[in-house]
């Protein structure tokens, strides 16, 4: 939720989601607060406002109670979701995934992110650290929900491009930093 709305506990929500209109009066969602904690709401009216859905929640009658909802993610209850089409997926379904590229175990997905670009980045630890890897239909060979597994065939030298420093690197960096010239600030 991105901000409160009006004087009466109502909050402006960035919606991603290719089924809008499943937000309805009566609907239950969970709020899940950045510390994990989950609060369940029911919607008791909406509308639109922008490029955001505005919501007021059944018990959220202030300003002050819808503060505390700001920056909480809403999630819809697997029995209130709506059924999609053959080859999609809910994002949520993706956390715990194993991510394959080319056949090569890369990790497993922690969580996944929006707002970077056009496509969500899955964030992905493995043995080697962690990864954003864009989940973009053009990587994408095969995704097995109930094997948890995702196949991928990502671009060449992807996965270094956020890769932690090997200790080589770091020696090199450390090094550039004690021959680099000083120079004298002037005010």
């Amino acid at each position: 939720m991105r901000k409160t709305q009006g004087r009466h506990g109502e909050v402006a929500v960035e919606l991603h989601t290719d089924v809008p209109d499943r937000f309805r009066v009566g609907l239950k969602l969970f709020a899940l607060a950045q510390d994990n904690s989950r609060r369940e709401l029911r919607v008791e009216e909406l509308w639109p406002h922008k490029a955001l859905l505005v919501l007021k929640f059944a018990g959220v009658d202030s300003i002050s109670d819808a503060e505390l909802l700001i920056g909480c993610e809403l999630q819809v209850p697997r029995s209130e979701r709506a059924q999609l089409e053959s080859g999609w997926n809910y994002v949520s379904d993706l956390v715990g995934c194993v991510v394959f590229d080319s056949g090569r175990e890369i990790g497993e997905i922690e969580d996944v992110q929006f707002g970077a670009g056009e496509a969500p980045l899955l964030i992905v630890g493995g043995g080697d650290g962690r990864h954003e890897i864009p989940y973009a239909e053009a990587y994408l060979k095969s995704v097995d929900l109930e094997r948890k597994q995702i196949q991928m065939q990502l671009p060449e030298g992807m996965l270094d491009l956020n890769a932690p420093l090997t200790a080589e690197e770091k020696e090199q960096q450390a090094g550039a930093n004690r021959e680099a010239p000083r120079n004298k600030k002037t005010l």
